[in-house]
């Protein structure tokens, strides 16, 4: 675990008033293994790995703006959809080549918040916690533009 995991983790306090008390280490490990399974397991196109960082009902989506056929338009993405692109090896990466952080922004009872970094896209992810794991609800992502050579 990283110095600034651990520093995140050390400065979680309730708010005043809430019965919140301060997120252990455990709980922030568990957290960021959920996030490595989802993009790890797209590096290595391991769908079952994936597959079980997600919930049944996940909303995947990415803004794209206006477009002729909808206001406020989003790409919207499911679990499925996402096992079949890792299933195609569509992230496939060699390892020595990863470049991933997921910095754990928020954490609660049972709702976390994370941030996931990769060269070619951000993720922002609400994670609920579902008896002893943590599972992706909902992702909001962007593309990062491409870097010219």
């Amino acid at each position: 675990m990283s110095i600034v995991t651990l520093f995140i983790a050390a400065t979680f306090y309730a708010s005043p008033g809430s019965n919140q008390t301060t997120v252990d280490a455990a709980t922030i490990a568990a957290i960021e293994a959920t996030c490595h399974d989802y993009i790890d397991g797209q590096l290595e196109a391991d769908p079952k790995r994936v597959a079980r960082s997600l919930h049944p009902d996940l909303a995947k989506r990415a803004v794209i703006g206006d477009t002729p056929d909808e206001r406020l338009g989003l790409r919207r993405m499911s679990k499925e959809e996402l096992v079949n692109l890792t299933k195609a090896g569509a992230l496939k990466t060699p390892k020595a080549e990863w470049n991933r952080t997921c910095t754990v922004l928020d954490v609660t009872d049972k709702a976390a918040s994370v941030r996931l970094e990769t060269p070619w896209f951000v993720d922002y992810f609400h994670m609920g916690k579902f008896e002893d794991r943590w599972i992706i609800v909902n992702a909001l992502w962007y593309s990062k533009p491409k870097k010219s050579n």
